[in-house]
């Protein structure tokens, strides 16, 4: 995996390119080879690796979510942390955070859990970690993807100003120290998953105070609805 063979989007391939020739990234190119030489299945498809940095390019870039690593059942991942595309059932994680969004903003549950149309407003949907094994959680952390992961939140903490980052569960609290407070917004929760979301996560409101901390600085805000699943999304 070099900076020459990784297809990603202009903007962040200026920013994080040169990070694909670190020898942790080589090793991390030769962990996945290997991988699927040994006939594991690993999520998701390698053209959705980079789809969060493709599908919200840097300059558009107001709001992160930041996820822990890809989902680990067939046919969930696709790129963006959180999203299922249409047809899949939203895992408990979406559903909690539907569920927030709800009690925040009384917008009604969606028919699905794509988060496409957030990523297109701007919301970068980014998990620390870019692959997984089918079935087994966490099972590529330290492999080198959360280098290149805090690569990309480091040139956004430097490059912008204003932007908002939510932190939610430790795993993701960890990047916060790459993160100026005085510069952007930082809003921490417990994780949306089902063992954690009743300690703090529902009852954040962090989709209203993102919005807010948008409006005040004359940007445009968020809208956390989701159009229905055939509207300007694609098919599964």
């Amino acid at each position: 995996m070099s900076a020459h063979e990784v297809k990603l989007e202009p903007s962040w391939k200026a920013r994080v390119g040169a990070h694909f020739e670190r020898p942790e990234m080589r090793a991390l190119s030769e962990f996945l080879r290997a991988e699927l030489r040994a006939g594991k299945t690993v999520y998701p498809a390698p053209k959705n690796i980079f789809a969060a940095l493709d599908a919200t390019p840097f300059e558009a870039v107001k709001v992160v979510i930041l996820g822990q690593d890809p989902y680990h059942g067939p046919g969930q991942a696709h790129g963006l942390c959180f999203s299922v595309l249409p047809g899949v059932p939203a895992p408990p994680s979406l559903e909690n955070i539907f569920k927030e969004i709800e009690r925040d903003l009384a917008i009604p549950r969606p028919d699905h859990g794509c988060l496409i149309p957030w990523a297109r407003q701007g919301v970068l949907l980014l998990n620390s970690v870019l692959t997984v094994e089918r079935g087994l959680a966490g099972s590529h952390q330290g492999k080198g993807w959360e280098g290149f992961t805090d690569a990309c939140v480091d040139a956004l903490n430097r490059e912008r100003d204003g932007l908002v980052f939510l932190l939610w569960g430790s795993y993701a609290q960890a990047k916060g120290k790459l993160i100026d407070t005085r510069r952007h917004l930082v809003l921490k929760a417990p994780h949306p998953s089902p063992l954690s979301a009743h300690r703090g996560f529902i009852g954040c409101g962090h989709f209203s105070r993102v919005n807010a901390w948008l409006r005040e600085r004359g940007l445009g805000e968020i809208d956390w609805r989701l159009p229905p699943a055939e509207i300007d999304l694609p098919a599964k």
